[in-house]
């Protein structure tokens, strides 16, 4: 029988595999043939979260020529480079603009048909517009990929799981807030991918609270304004009168900090410096492990700073008291975070110029404000200063520390879960919003339309309502009849919606404290409880313990979706070589592990 792989889920991460299969399979597979199916309810390319059936108000976050599905030389893998368009050059449109959704799904769709395009004579694939629903089959024969709705499986000799975002079900807070909505007739939103949820709950000019600030927040402003037909005039929100009024906060109480709206010149820092490949290969090799706060956040901020303070002391000397080499040599040797204080404070003069890691991160920390009113004046100035200083190429010591996030992103995916802290911290000051949102979030702001909560946003249910307050204007609190998190729901493998990944589990498949598939970080295997890689399953995604910043990334930065993508592809091409070899060898006959009346 013709050799086959099963990949379930076919939107950006399956495509890109589906592209790294098609670049490596002339020099890996030779083999009969071998069919390739692919399963995904949407459609291939652009999958759930890119596909056309969303609202065209909802913009990507990235510019146009900041996105590419397609390796170049940076991409630290085996297999080769295959250069092609970015958004911007398919589509044919200014490099600095935020597209909207459904041009990237068009875009995506483009790779998909050119992969597929691009693979060898014999290769045929198939989509199944379906569900999977479970995977079967021993460790060392071939697997069954059960499908909703079809009586008999799909027989894979290997099978890739790329889900992508996963529905999950709700943690206990969750239940419990759910369960008194149900109650007491309240609307609660749960975590999900926006353009999913069913706003039509919310009612106009009513009080609804929302907990979280990041781009799903921004999606739900956009659908709850101009969405229900809102306008803006220059700087000014003119409402239509279908407006909710929003009253948003989270844990920092402050909105993802804005896209960096400037090209990058000149030489970039050499990274990596001081988490780099053999800094990993140490801390993977400490017989006791690691702690992460302990031994790996100190050489994030240590590489983050160095990205910093390149890029100062090479293009802005004249904000620095000492020279690059000198200071260059000290904050090498600098052993605590103490010592690179001093130096820093010692060499470059304006405080605005010095990196602060733990001040973005929090920067409402200890910051109370009188009145909600007067809150909502400070945040607006906050916002505008965030605006004016991710826009200045003054400042491009930031897009310096944007391209150091990057690095350190492409070096912890080896080190498997290291906890919730660091992707978040990476989303909020690598992944925020476009521009022009914030702009957009300051005149909804004095339109009245949205409200800020501040930082610690707690919420409770009581006398039949859900009430909201945060510290930092003590003792302002809110009641609202509805209440939506706008978040996607948290990666856990355990709490999954999908019974795939249920089943998987249950089948013997490890999974981390933090709840994420554990996976081989070299080929994306799945692991067991004993550490050991299954043979015929591999997975990939934001789900698995080796996740990434994204299945798609800007042109020329390393890719690392893009590297594991290759490995997976080539580990998958390899075995089913291997496995054509031993086929060839043995006599023909029945198979004993495909059931009965399967197809392909």
């Amino acid at each position: 029988m013709r050799s086959r792989l099963v990949i379930v889920g076919a939107g950006p991460r399956g495509t890109g595999l589906l592209e790294r299969i098609a670049a490596n399979a002339p020099e890996l597979y030779a083999g009969e043939g071998l069919d390739i199916h692919l399963v995904d309810p949407h459609p291939p390319g652009a999958g759930r979260i890119w596909r056309a059936a969303q609202s065209p108000l909802l913009w990507m976050n990235s510019h146009a020529e900041d996105v590419t599905m397609f390796t170049d030389e940076t991409v630290r893998m085996t297999g080769p480079v295959r250069e092609g368009p970015t958004l911007h050059e398919w589509a044919e449109l200014d490099g600095r603009t935020f597209a909207d959704r459904q041009i990237q799904g068009r875009y995506l769709r483009h790779v998909y048909d050119r992969a597929v395009a691009g693979l060898p004579d014999g290769v045929t694939v198939h989509h199944h517009p379906s569900r999977a629903l479970r995977v079967s089959g021993p460790r060392d024969g071939r697997q069954q990929v059960w499908l909703e709705g079809r009586p008999d499986p799909l027989v894979a000799d290997l099978v890739v799981l790329a889900l992508g975002h996963l529905d999950a079900d709700l943690d206990p807070e969750q239940q419990a807030l759910a369960a008194y909505a149900g109650t007491h007739g309240l609307v609660h939103l749960p975590p999900d991918f926006t353009a999913d949820s069913d706003l039509s709950a919310l009612r106009p000019g009513e009080p609804v609270l929302v907990r979280g600030f990041g781009l799903a927040f921004v999606d739900l402003m956009v659908l709850l304004t101009e969405g229900r037909g809102g306008r803006y005039e220059a700087d000014t929100y003119v409402p239509s009168g279908r407006e909710p009024v929003l009253y948003v906060g989270s844990r920092r109480g402050v909105p993802y900090h804005s896209k960096i709206g400037y090209d990058w010149t000149g030489s970039r820092p050499p990274l990596p410096r001081f988490l780099g490949p053999a800094e990993i290969d140490e801390l993977r090799a400490r017989p006791g492990g690691f702690d992460f706060r302990r031994d790996v956040l100190p050489l994030v901020e240590k590489e983050l700073g160095f990205a910093h303070y390149h890029r100062l002391f090479t293009v802005h000397p004249g904000r620095t008291a000492v020279a690059w080499r000198d200071f260059e040599e000290k904050y090498a040797a600098a052993g605590t975070e103490a010592e690179i204080r001093a130096l820093v404070a010692a060499a470059v003069p304006d405080p605005a110029d010095r990196l602060d890691l733990a001040a973005l991160d929090r920067p409402l920390d200890g910051v109370r404000f009188g009145s909600h009113e007067e809150f909502q004046e400070g945040l607006r100035a906050y916002v505008e200063a965030d605006l004016s200083r991710r826009h200045d190429p003054e400042y491009s010591a930031d897009l310096a520390v944007f391209l150091g996030l990057l690095s350190v992103y492409g070096q912890l995916v080896r080190l498997g879960d290291i906890g919730p802290w660091w992707h978040g911290f990476f989303s909020y000051l690598a992944s925020g919003p476009p521009g022009p949102r914030l702009r957009q979030l300051l005149a909804l702001s004095r339109a009245g339309v949205v409200r800020f909560l501040g930082a610690g946003t707690e919420v409770t249910a009581r006398d039949g309502v859900f009430a909201a307050s945060a510290e930092t204007v003590p003792g302002f609190v809110v009641e609202a009849r509805a209440l939506v998190e706008a978040r996607l729901p948290e990666p856990t493998v355990g709490r999954a919606r999908d019974t795939l990944l249920r089943e998987l589990l249950s089948d013997g498949a490890a999974e981390t404290p933090e709840g994420l598939l554990r996976v081989d970080p070299a080929d994306g295997r799945v692991l067991d409880g004993g550490g050991r890689p299954h043979p015929r399953r591999f997975a990939l995604g934001p789900f698995t313990d080796a996740r990434t910043p994204g299945a798609f990334t800007r042109p020329r930065t390393g890719g690392p979706a893009f590297r594991q993508n290759d490995g997976t592809a080539r580990a998958a091409l390899a075995f089913l070589r291997d496995l054509d070899g031993r086929s060839a060898a043995r006599p023909a006959g029945p198979s004993s592990t495909s059931p009965e009346g399967s197809t392909p």
